[in-house]
């Protein structure tokens, strides 16, 4: 009889280069019409220098040590995790003040977010298919994830200083739409929204459009009139907030977000979501995170203190910069863009280049952000103004 041991011992199948190859097969026509997602590159090795990467928004620190034995211990995962992560709702129900009912989770916040879209946003119609609104510049995956849902993405450009216009965008609302993304802090730019100005578009918004607020960075947040989601959920039946475990945790190579909603919502975001999206490894170390939330929150000030250095040194330099309330600052360098993330990465420096419009760059470590500094001392192409 073969065994297990006797059948991992044999050697995969040869096969031809042309084997299984199909060349009629022809991938979805709105493939062809998608940006390509741009991941932070890392940085260039300079001789002399070491390198840093600050193109990703990723947390410099690492997971605290409580979540890296916790990551050590995780010995289960030949077997498949909680579909319902139950450990990681209950936990985060607690420390959130809502119901576990209320949240469903998925891998990262875009995770989140894909389930959020194949619920409630898709191709219904050929001619006419169903609209998602969103500000631009805003997080670069949307357009990509609202074309695979089948839907159309309205992009309403921010200002200047890189807010949302909410005027335009509720102006932008049709019968088709069906969904709107609030980043705030909006990435790349910076900015957040107010409580107040929110609610405002939401009485704006037919209660019937699904009003998504991605609060991936909410963690960083330090203006006190900042939407806060958890506290407007409750009393919108339509509102659904993003939250991930990426960045104020430091745990975005484990992909952990989830998104909360009342149960009118949830009942049909549970039909769409990934099953088994969040490993078990995930799940406890999320979990864990959670229960040193006040060793996290200590992470997280560090990380502004550097980011307060950052702009006003900044300032200092006679920089226009928008205010910035996430782990990173915007540059509205214009035509200079590509020359400018050049120039960074001769200072071993990697940073988030968009196009012809302007330049993201994490608040990393503190030997980082002041060679950033420096060369922003030096670069003579500075935004005239915001």
């Amino acid at each position: 009889m073969t065994s297990i041991d006797d059948l991992r011992a044999i050697p995969p199948a040869e096969t031809s280069e042309t084997e299984g190859s199909s060349p009629g097969l022809r991938p979805r026509g709105v493939l062809g019409k998608l940006p390509r997602y741009a991941a932070g590159k890392p940085p260039v090795m300079v001789d002399g220098l070491e390198s840093f990467k600050l193109s990703s928004n990723e947390n410099p620190l690492p997971p605290l040590p409580a979540v890296l034995a916790a990551i050590a211990s995780e010995t289960s995962i030949n077997r498949y995790p909680d579909p319902m992560t139950t450990a990681l709702r209950t936990e985060l129900a607690a420390y959130l003040g809502v119901p576990a009912t209320d949240i469903v989770t998925g891998a990262g916040s875009l995770g989140a977010l894909n389930q959020i879209l194949a619920t409630f946003a898709g191709q219904n119609d050929f001619d006419a298919p169903d609209e998602v609104v969103y500000a631009w510049r805003s997080f670069e995956a949307y357009p990509i994830s609202v074309g695979l849902a089948g839907a159309a993405g309205i992009q309403v450009p921010v200002r200047a200083d890189g807010t949302h216009d909410l005027e335009a965008m509720a102006a932008a609302i049709t019968d088709r739409t069906r969904v709107v993304l609030l980043c705030t802090p909006n990435n790349p730019t910076g900015p957040i929204l107010t409580r107040d100005e929110v609610v405002d578009f939401l009485a704006e918004v037919p209660s019937h459009v699904v009003v998504v607020i991605d609060e991936a960075y909410q963690e960083f947040v330090r203006r006190p009139d900042a939407v806060n989601g958890i506290e407007l959920y409750r009393d919108y039946g339509n509102v659904i907030v993003l939250r991930t475990f990426s960045k104020a945790h430091g745990l975005a190579g484990l992909r952990v977000g989830y998104s909360v909603s009342q149960p009118s919502l949830t009942e049909h975001l549970r039909v769409s979501a990934v099953p088994f999206a969040v490993s078990q490894i995930a799940e406890h170390a999320a979990v864990t995170s959670l229960r040193h939330i006040d060793e996290v929150e200590a992470r997280v000030q560090l990380i502004v203190d550097e980011r307060t250095r950052v702009v006003e040194g900044l300032r200092g330099l006679g920089w226009k910069v928008p205010k910035a309330e996430g782990n990173f600052v915007w540059l509205a360098l214009g035509d200079h863009t590509q020359d400018f993330a050049a120039r960074a990465g001769e200072h071993a420096l990697s940073v988030r280049a968009f196009g012809s419009e302007g330049v993201r760059v994490s608040i990393g470590e503190e030997t980082a952000n002041t060679r950033f500094l420096e060369l922003c001392g030096e670069y003579t192409h500075r935004p005239a103004g915001l």
